[in-house]
């Protein structure tokens, strides 16, 4: 029970890997279908902001995601993913105006594992 534990943790980790790396790739590509389709309906969103509903809901407001408060292109370029749990990842940038002050990086990128594989889940500011 333990092996088979420890063997579908190293997975998931090495799933993600694969997984962001394709995520990451579609962002920086600015590939909105591609990110839609590794994307969980709905997506929550920071403090005052409605939740994203579908996919239709999630490419009209992709700039507002990844072009808004920070820059997720220019991030995940160098962004290392932080691990929360088994089924959760989080990337966390700084705001577009200062993308080099890592120590302040309050964008929060969520990922989480679905039956259907890894899946962008949410966006917050943590300030909030």
């Amino acid at each position: 029970m333990l092996m088979l534990l420890l063997f579908s943790n190293a997975f998931a980790e090495s799933d993600f890997s694969t997984f962001w790396k394709n995520f990451k790739s579609a962002v920086i590509a600015g590939d909105k279908a591609t990110v839609a389709e590794m994307t969980k309906f709905p997506v929550s969103m920071p403090a005052f902001q409605k939740a994203i509903r579908n996919k239709a809901d999630f490419l009209r407001r992709y700039d507002e995601i990844f072009k808004g408060e920070a820059n997720a292109v220019q991030c995940f370029a160098s962004a290392k993913p932080q691990k929360q749990s088994a089924g959760r990842y989080e990337i966390y940038c700084p705001f577009k105006e200062t993308p080099k002050d890592r120590e302040n990086a309050p964008i929060r990128f969520v990922f989480e594992l679905t039956k259907s594989g890894w899946k962008f889940a949410g966006l917050d500011n943590i300030n909030e």
